[in-house]
């Protein structure tokens, strides 16, 4: 089952829930909108090796804009910190950005119960596009589980920012 806003409200109040910063302006029938930082990496390599640790340089999204190029993996977070103890937590990208041909993430789009910190998002696009800082990119909801809940503990937990990929750790 998804939360309704009412629900997310609730489990608000209760601390199931924490959004950092929360707005109810952003509350949403059965979500909640989230806001893109003004900092974005954008991968420099090539050809990518799922054995070493991605080579990046960091943009900075000024007022003005920052124009997107297609064929170019960005890498972004939210302003948002969220924990979320007892449900699982999934993002996807609001339909007005996606129906500007912009990806908020690859795959990762969906999280653990547990989950404490920012959500680094995997931004690309279809052709050229410019981005502003803190513009509702995304969206968060939230479903119910069954069963005995175990705390996510993995290696992106309590982050302090854009997460680059950590699968090399994986792999040595």
């Amino acid at each position: 089952m998804i939360l309704t806003a009412s629900a997310i409200k609730d489990a608000i109040q209760k601390g199931e829930i924490i959004i950092d910063p929360f707005d109810e302006i952003r509350l949403n029938p059965n979500s909640y909108n989230l806001r893109l930082h003004n900092e974005l990496y954008i991968v420099q390599d090539d050809c990518l090796d799922l054995k070493k640790p991605c080579e990046y340089s960091v943009l900075t999204i000024p007022e003005e804009g920052l124009i997107l190029n297609p064929g170019r993996l960005y890498l972004g977070r939210t302003v948002e910190h969220t924990t979320i103890k007892t449900y699982v937590p999934i993002i996807t990208g609001r339909s007005s950005i996606g129906r500007l041909g912009i990806f908020i993430h690859a795959t990762a789009g969906f999280g653990d119960v547990g989950f404490s910190g920012f959500w680094t998002l995997e931004i690309s696009v279809i052709q050229p596009v410019r981005i502003y800082p803190f513009i509702e990119i995304a969206q968060i909801y939230f479903h119910t589980v069954q069963g005995e809940i175990i705390p996510y503990k993995g290696k992106y937990q309590n982050n302090k920012g854009i997460q680059i990929s950590k699968i090399s750790q994986e792999l040595k």
